[in-house]
């Protein structure tokens, strides 16, 4: 790679320090073809998509109070509808509140059926270490890996330590994990901090190394601020900053209304939900690639 198409890379505004940071290391993406389409599309200098898989209520279940809830179940004719669509990148499976490994073997066979043509990355959020524990989260992880997912997401890390335990997970499992140290990993470990201690932390916590996005759950961290959104949002400016600093995405929920603000200011995964969610990823799409 040239000093001058390194230079051309640092203008693209969007891209942050991400691209530069793995090309300055010898990896561009004319050096190795990545199987997993979000990190193909990152080492391309493009943002990514995504939606929440979408769950229907299942009978039973309960909240740790208490109080009787649907359990959400996943089925094989939605996540084939999702592997159909073209416009997404990648699928987040929340699992934080109520994990279910057949929930991730649904997902993976159904995104399966299309994968020749239009592969989707397959990230699952499962409960966090706080409420769940490490070993529990380390077998979470493995069986995550094991069944054929792309990545795991890590809810309400607190600190350091629970981010070093984090990539601790993977090195256990050797599994190759794509961070900036690492360009030609093929698995993604994204880690979400969404307290305001947590969001104090949070260059400490973007400089260990051995995992891929860093992001701010926002709204649970405005719900931890008593409802200041202002608040929030300058912490997840801030962890975006971080994050950017080192050279890792940040991921953010995104709409139709703020589309073009989250990718201006460097958001490099925008995950959508609700009835516009498509919308919503047609006009990023647009946005990004007006003669497309």
């Amino acid at each position: 790679m040239t000093f001058e198409s390194v230079l051309d890379v640092i203008r693209l505004p969007r891209l942050g320090t991400v691209l530069v940071c793995v090309m300055l290391m010898g990896c561009s993406s004319t050096d190795f073809e990545h199987q997993n389409p979000v990190i193909a599309s990152w080492m391309r200098g493009d943002p990514v998509f995504g939606v929440f898989a979408p769950s229907e209520p299942g009978p039973g279940g309960s909240r740790s109070s208490g109080e009787a809830r649907p359990t959400p179940f996943y089925t094989l004719e939605s996540a084939r509808a999702l592997a159909e669509n073209p416009l997404y990148d990648f699928v987040f499976l929340n699992l934080e509140a109520s994990y279910d490994s057949e929930a991730v073997k649904v997902m993976v066979e159904g995104l399966k059926a299309y994968q020749e043509s239009s592969r989707k990355t397959l990230l699952v959020r499962i409960p966090s270490i706080a409420n769940d524990g490490e070993e529990l989260t380390k077998r979470r992880v493995e069986e995550i890996m094991d069944l054929g997912a792309d990545g795991v997401v890590f809810p309400h890390v607190r600190n350091v330590e629970e981010a070093q335990m984090i990539a601790g997970f993977f090195q256990h499992l050797d599994v190759e994990v794509w961070s900036p140290s690492n360009p030609t990993g093929e698995k993604l470990a994204m880690i979400m901090i969404e307290d305001p201690v947590a969001v104090g932390l949070a260059a400490q916590i973007a400089a260990v190394q051995g995992y891929s996005i860093l992001a701010c759950g926002i709204g649970s961290l405005t719900r931890a601020l008593g409802g200041d959104r202002e608040a929030s949002e300058e912490g997840n400016l801030n962890v975006l900053a971080e994050a950017t600093r080192v050279g890792l995405p940040d991921m953010i929920t995104a709409n139709v209304g703020n589309v073009q603000q989250r990718l201006d200011e460097g958001f490099l995964a925008l995950l959508m939900q609700g009835s516009e969610a498509d919308d919503a990823i047609r006009l990023a799409r647009e946005l990004v690639h007006p003669d497309r």
